[in-house]
């Protein structure tokens, strides 16, 4: 049910019904009042000719009473005039229809002495009939007077009121059907259907929609909280998608995590597997090349042996690295320091692939970590950027950003395509040439940054190749890392 319709009826249709039902009885109370002054009517004119027809009929003057009783019908609120003698015989009547004589009736009215009104018939039709004794000079009663008037004029009169009632109470109820319409729209509609209209357009998907506040002070209060409502709705949504967020990016740390504790695990059992065997290789290589009367070929194949021995043993090296993780040894150390150490150690690398390293960053900026494992995770990058860019170039900057230190390694090389960096991380991927690469070495840079607390980004490089941003915390943090211990 709409709210106009609950107007109607709880509040108009109640409201009509009392009105009718007062109506009602003040119809019927005016009618009462109408039938008495018609009455009323009639016995005016009865004590108007009363006196001259008594005198008329003291003297016997029949031509005074016809002409009485002629004036009185005359008047027109007079159906019929009729006077009878005190034995109740008619004397004189006018009117187009004579009554029956009632010589009983009358004699009684007689005796009574009293002005009397009843309904009645008259030659077959309904009428009102006024009795007026009439009396002598003396007192004496010596004749009735009767005059009629008809019912029909009563009902017509009392109808025509009814008539004129019911026009007025269908305008009232019409007139205040519209006032109750009309101050709905003005005080209550409008609003709700602004109101409305608003959880329509929310309904529909366009969620920033608010209710402009405005109207009585109870629509204004329950738009306000809707409004508050679908605010704390906006925000509980957005709460639920940041705590899903954390929670995908938890999970998917945790797999990440777990991935890696399996393969560290099956990388560390198969470097130990392999490393006694491999010295033992290693070993026996090198006292077979120390033989002087060994053959050039000969000498030439174990020396092959050796060094891919050695090739080996360095895979070897790498797996270790990545399946242990070493305890972090934070201490204050220049930004530079770093970098420059890692390009030192690279320096035959780049020399030999004809790579200009540049060095850019300011010597003052400091840091809390691990030098010596900073140093290797730029040294692998370093590698990773004279690899991309032989004859190229490749940069290497430093500095500080707010609370956080900074490195950039940016080469010249063709760039990492998109569907590449997703996966750049994972262990044992590499798109190096097979027996150039394990695949570990990215591996290893993730897991040393991600020990410190810090973030690795991969994007294209402003020399045209791949450029590796490294954000680690520089002052504060120190004491939050796992394993930490100052020196």
């Amino acid at each position: 049910m709409s709210l106009r319709g609950a107007l109607v009826i709880y509040v108009l249709v109640p409201m009509v019904v009392v009105s009718a039902v007062a109506g009602l009885w003040s119809l019927h109370a005016f009618e009462r009042q109408v039938e008495k002054r018609m009455q009323k009517d009639l016995e005016l004119v009865a004590r108007a000719i009363k006196q001259p027809l008594s005198h008329a009929i003291q003297r016997e003057r029949e031509g005074s009473i016809a002409q009485a009783l002629e004036s009185a019908f005359s008047i027109g609120r007079v159906y019929g005039a009729y006077v009878y003698n005190a034995e109740g015989e008619k004397i004189s009547a006018s009117g187009r229809h004579q009554p029956e004589s009632r010589p009983k009736q009358v004699s009684r009215l007689v005796e009574d002495g009293e002005q009397h009104g009843e309904y009645g018939e008259v030659a077959g039709r309904d009428v009102y009939s006024y009795f007026v004794p009439l009396a002598d000079s003396g007192g004496r009663i010596s004749g009735i007077l009767q005059l009629t008037r008809r019912r029909s004029d009563f009902q017509e009169q009392i109808g025509d009121i009814r008539y004129k009632a019911v026009l007025i109470f269908i305008g009232v109820f019409a007139g205040l059907t519209g006032l109750v319409f009309y101050g709905h729209h003005r005080a209550l509609g409008k609003h709700f259907n602004r109101l409305s209209e608003t959880m329509t357009m929310i309904s529909e998907g366009d969620r920033r929609q608010r209710f402009a506040p405005g109207g009585p002070r109870e629509v204004l209060a329950l738009g306000v909280h809707f409004n508050q409502m679908m605010d704390n709705i906006d925000r509980a949504e957005q709460e639920i998608q940041q705590r899903r967020a954390e929670q995908e990016e938890l999970e998917k740390r945790l797999r990440q995590a777990e991935k890696l504790a399996a393969i560290g695990q099956l990388s560390a059992g198969v470097a130990h597997e392999l490393g006694t065997p491999l010295s033992v290789i290693g070993g026996k290589a090198q006292r077979a090349l120390r033989d002087p009367d060994m053959p050039r070929a000969a000498a030439d194949s174990i020396s092959s042996i050796s060094k891919q021995a050695k090739r080996m043993e360095q895979i070897i090296r790498q797996l270790l690295d990545f399946s242990r993780r070493s305890q972090i040894r934070p201490r204050r150390v220049k930004l530079s320091q770093v970098a420059r150490s890692a390009a030192a150690a690279l320096e035959p690398e780049s020399g030999q692939a004809n790579v200009s390293v540049v060095l850019r960053g300011e010597s003052d900026d400091t840091m809390e970590a691990d030098s010596v494992q900073m140093e290797q995770v730029l040294a692998n990058l370093l590698k990773n950027a004279i690899q991309a860019a032989p004859g190229g170039q490749v940069q290497v900057s430093w500095r500080l950003q707010e609370d956080q230190a900074v490195f950039q390694v940016e080469d010249s090389g063709s760039g990492i395509d998109e569907q590449t960096r997703k996966k750049l991380f994972e262990p044992f991927f590499t798109t190096k040439p097979v027996g150039t690469g394990t695949g570990l070495g990215l591996a290893v840079v993730h897991g040393i940054i991600e020990a410190h607390r810090g973030n690795i980004l991969v994007e294209a490089s402003s020399l045209g190749g791949a450029c590796f941003t490294l954000m680690l915390p520089a002052e504060g943090r120190a004491s939050a890392l796992k394993g930490i211990k100052n020196d």
